[in-house]
C-alpha cells in the first residue's frame, strides 16, 4: 500500500461513517442536542465538512466548494461564507438546521473532490510544506492526516449523539 492508497481508505472510512451516523435521521433528530451547550449531528458533519473542505481546496490550490460550487447558497446559513464552525457559539451551532440528503450532498462532494486529490499524490508529495505560519511548518502529509483527525473526532461525536437519541426512543 502506498501514500495514495491509505489515504483513500482513510477517507473512504470517514465517508461511511458519516453516512451511517446520519441515515435515516429528521430534521429534528439532526438538530436535538444532549444538552444546551452540546453539538448535535447537524452541526458536527456540516463542521467537519467544511474543515475537509477548507483545508483541501487549500493545499489542492483550489477554491472550497462551499462557495464556489454553491452550497453556501443552499445552506442559506447566518454566517460568513468562509466560517467553518471554528469557535462557533451555542447560538451559533443552533444556526446549523439542514436535512439530512442536504448535509450528505455538500459532504458527498467534499469526499470525491478529496479522493480526487489524494488518489493521484506521490509519497513525495506528502512532504511539500504548505503551512509556513507554525513552526515548524506544517507538511502536506501533516495537514491531511490533522482532516482524518479532525473528520473522525467529529463523525465519532455525531455517532454517539445519535446513540444517546436512539435510547431515548427506547425509553
Amino acid at each position: 500500500m502506498n501514500s495514495a492508497q491509505l489515504l483513500v481508505d482513510s477517507f473512504g472510512r470517514i465517508h461511511d461513517e458519516v453516512h451511517e451516523a446520519v441515515d435515516g435521521l429528521s430534521l429534528g433528530e439532526l438538530t436535538e442536542r444532549p444538552d444546551p451547550e452540546a453539538n448535535p449531528i447537524a452541526w458536527l458533519i456540516w463542521h467537519l465538512t467544511r474543515i475537509q473542505d477548507d483545508h483541501v481546496a487549500g493545499v489542492a490550490g483550489e477554491d472550497q466548494l462551499w462557495t464556489a460550487s454553491g452550497w453556501a447558497d443552499r445552506f442559506a446559513l447566518p454566517l460568513e461564507p468562509a466560517d467553518t464552525g471554528w469557535s462557533h457559539t451555542a447560538e451559533q451551532v443552533a444556526t446549523v438546521r439542514v436535512p439530512a440528503e442536504q448535509l450528505i450532498a455538500y459532504f458527498d462532494a467534499v469526499h470525491q473532490r478529496t479522493l480526487d486529490f489524494v488518489s493521484g499524490l506521490a509519497d513525495d508529495d506528502l512532504d511539500r510544506i504548505v503551512d509556513r505560519r507554525w513552526d515548524p511548518p506544517v507538511t502536506l502529509g501533516v495537514r491531511l492526516d490533522s482532516v482524518i483527525a479532525d473528520d473522525l473526532q467529529h463523525v465519532g461525536q455525531a455517532a454517539y449523539v445519535r446513540g444517546l437519541l436512539e435510547r431515548r426512543a427506547d425509553r
